[in-house]
């Protein structure tokens, strides 16, 4: 008589996997609905930036911490790793070549030079407060181009656990949060024309949210030179991407074969490029621009308020100190270089 068998099926697999996601994913459209009203009500504010924050509140509030680090971690990892990618795809139709192109050569010298004098004396402030090297890559990558956003391109390149970047992201949101509040006021002590308020704020404000909300303070003069000076430090995205990609294969290459290495540049950034180029070739209307925008949006806010949900308070408090007095060092480092390239690009 024929024994029968069962053997699992993959769709059944697969359908509880998407289940899982369902309750973290959820409390992140939530959140996402309460940053957009906050901002909307108080514009000041930027979306992403309370995101990471509510993420932080629903970590750390009684109550919903356990759940949060339970039940609603698996979708909140999947918002924090994949979102993120697929928000930095659409991050590309916000760079426009010939935007970036119209500040001249010079000023596309200097913005480049000022990114990588950042990179390096951010990597090198975080080694001195005794960072480790993954969280000092981490850190410097996102204060020198834009944020969470090149923080989580990095990691993806260099294969870095998405845990390891929960302090970076938290990091560069609390001092973009800070430039917000601080560099406006400094517009009348420093006699700053709102052309150079602007270039400076582009320059050396973390993310591309908080460039707007600092910049719009001096008026739409600051606010058109800001967002040109930050695309073209997020278009340096992919070059450092590339760039940390190869070093990684070769600190890993395996003698005589390539099987198993990253690749140099994974897909989502090489998206990110093509999605650069398809908004250079003007073929895109408003409307399509405008929809991108929006769902970039969505996507890098369920991504932070991910990221967000993984910051624990008592543990930051206890080992972030060091890591807090790294990034307000950085922070000043890259206002000081961010100042005196705008002087030298409006000037």
């Amino acid at each position: 008589m024929p024994v029968s068998r069962s053997f699992p099926d993959p769709g059944s697999g697969r359908s509880r996997q998407a289940r899982r996601l369902i309750p973290g994913l959820a409390a992140a459209a939530a959140a996402l609905a309460a940053a957009f009203s906050i901002h909307w009500l108080v514009p000041q504010l930027p979306a992403m930036t309370l995101a990471v924050v509510l993420g932080v509140l629903a970590a750390n509030l009684p109550g919903s911490g356990a759940w949060t680090a339970g039940r609603a971690r698996p979708g909140l990892d999947f918002a924090g790793k994949h979102l993120m990618r697929a928000g930095i795809v659409l991050l590309g139709l916000k760079v426009g070549i010939g935007d970036v192109l119209g500040l001249g050569w010079q000023s596309l010298l200097l913005i480049t030079a000022v990114v990588a004098a950042s990179f390096g004396g951010t990597y090198l402030i975080s080694r001195l407060f005794r960072l480790s090297p993954v969280t000092s890559l981490l850190v410097a990558t996102g204060f020198s181009i834009c944020g969470a956003s090149a923080i989580g391109a990095m990691a993806a390149v260099r294969r870095i656990r998405h845990v390891d970047t929960v302090l970076p992201v938290a990091l560069v949101t609390l001092c973009g949060t800070l430039a917000i509040g601080v560099l406006p006021l400094l517009v009348h002590p420093l006699q700053l024309s709102a052309e150079v308020f602007g270039a400076w704020t582009g320059a050396s404000v973390h993310d591309v949210g908080q460039v707007v909300a600092t910049a719009q303070t001096a008026g739409t003069a600051a606010l058109g030179i800001a967002v040109v000076v930050k695309l073209t430090r997020v278009l340096l995205l992919a070059p450092v991407a590339a760039l940390a990609g190869a070093h990684h294969r070769i600190s890993l290459r395996p003698s005589g074969t390539d099987a198993g290495l990253p690749p140099v540049v994974p897909l989502f950034v090489l998206g990110f490029v093509a999605m650069v180029g398809l908004r250079s070739t003007g073929w895109l209307p408003g409307g399509a621009l405008e929809a991108g925008a929006v769902l970039q949006d969505i996507l890098l806010g369920a991504a932070l308020f991910g990221l967000g949900s993984a910051v624990r308070i008592r543990t930051l408090l206890l080992t972030g100190g060091r890591a807090l007095g790294a990034a307000l060092a950085s922070w000043l480092l890259i206002a000081v270089l961010g100042l005196a390239a705008a002087l030298l690009i409006v000037g």
